[in-house]
């Protein structure tokens, strides 16, 4: 049964999946575009609602694919009620792991938080995160993205790169970029 399925996923998901959301993404799209329950296509289109809605891109993606990955695995589960029941499942497995690991990890850490070991882990950890996050980067970096044509590309790294300066570099507030990007994109597109 899908729900089982998506259930064992993400709880591999909330286990594993160190380092916060984007990090978290090439394991979400192992877990669940590997299986076929969606399509690359879609799990790009996840990852950029998850990341323009409040909250954490982890618990979003989880909340949005729980709710569609039923219905594509089979069109007896295509019901949205079928649809919520994934998406309160998925949500919760991914949370709970993640929730009692941090409250162990924060009483042994704040017991612990001058030893060498913990010390040592930490710096460990940290060029790994950093691995994570470049992975889901070039993850992203695929034709769903940016285009299977040469003047799509380009538009596509002209966008971000415009997007990235005005953030940087001016006072002007994400989301109207985002806004603004995102019709810069009907117009090119």
């Amino acid at each position: 049964m899908i729900y089982l399925k998506l259930i064992w996923s993400y709880l591999k998901i909330g286990l594993f999946g160190f380092g916060g959301g984007y990090a978290m993404l090439a394991l979400i799209e192992r877990e669940i575009v590997g299986p076929g329950w969606i399509s690359e296509q879609m799990f790009t289109d996840i990852v950029a609602i998850s990341q323009m809605t409040p909250g954490p891109i982890g618990i979003n993606s989880a909340t949005y694919i729980g709710y569609v990955a039923p219905g594509e695995a089979s069109a007896a589960f295509a019901n949205p009620l079928f649809g919520v029941l994934g998406s309160l499942l998925c949500t919760l497995v991914v949370v709970v792991p993640s929730f009692f690991l941090t409250v162990y990890t924060s009483h042994f850490i704040m017991r612990h938080k001058e030893s060498a070991i913990v010390k040592g882990v930490f710096t460990g950890l940290r060029p790994v995160v950093v691995g994570l996050i470049a992975s889901a980067a070039l993850l992203l970096m695929n034709a769903a993205n940016f285009g299977e044509q040469t003047q799509d590309i380009v538009s596509g790294i002209i966008i971000c790169v415009v997007s990235f300066c005005i953030v940087f570099f001016t006072k002007i507030h994400p989301i109207l970029v985002i806004v603004l990007a995102g019709i810069a994109g009907l117009f090119i597109y």
